[in-house]
């Protein structure tokens, strides 16, 4: 599985106001955006109170598509629009190290640079959002038509 969530906040430069090509390098990220053909996930561009916003959000079957298009978009954001700045989390079983298959990758955007850094509020998976299976787990099957009788013993840490 590869599941990915994002936001970014779309700037033209780092200050308040935008050096006068915003419209047009909009124009640009939402061609880019219409590119993207994904079955299964969902990107957006929206407005809040005056402010553009990308939102990415994807859960399939493997790392694919989706993958490199989010590479071409951080790209993007970075090169033709410096004030950007957001967060992309993804996770997959085969997650190339540093991140490795029991932690998120999180990348920050942030004028006009993109850096990975490590996750302090998800990862590691298990036991911070999976759950930790202590003993055995078993199941038994009746036979055609009658129930299956599933026992296991977890433990669970919330916080």
């Amino acid at each position: 599985m590869y599941e990915f969530h994002g936001w970014f906040g779309v700037a033209e430069t780092t200050e308040e106001a935008d050096a006068g090509d915003l419209g047009i390098r909009l124009k640009r990220l939402e061609a880019l955006l219409g590119t993207f053909e994904w079955p299964t996930s969902k990107w957006q561009l929206l407005e809040l109170n005056g402010t553009p916003f990308v939102t990415v959000d994807g859960l399939v079957n493997r790392m694919r598509f989706e993958a490199q298009d989010l590479e071409t978009l951080l790209a993007f954001l970075a090169e033709t629009l410096p004030g950007s700045y957001g967060l992309l989390y993804e996770r997959a079983a085969d997650m190339p190290p540093p991140a490795g298959q029991d932690a998120f990758r999180v990348r920050v955007l942030a004028r006009g640079r993109v850096s990975e850094r490590p996750d302090a509020y998800l990862s590691p998976i298990n036991p911070t959002i999976g759950l930790t299976w202590v003993g055995t787990a078993s199941s038994e099957h009746l036979g055609r038509g009658q129930r299956v009788g599933v026992s296991a013993k977890v433990t669970v840490t919330c916080s």
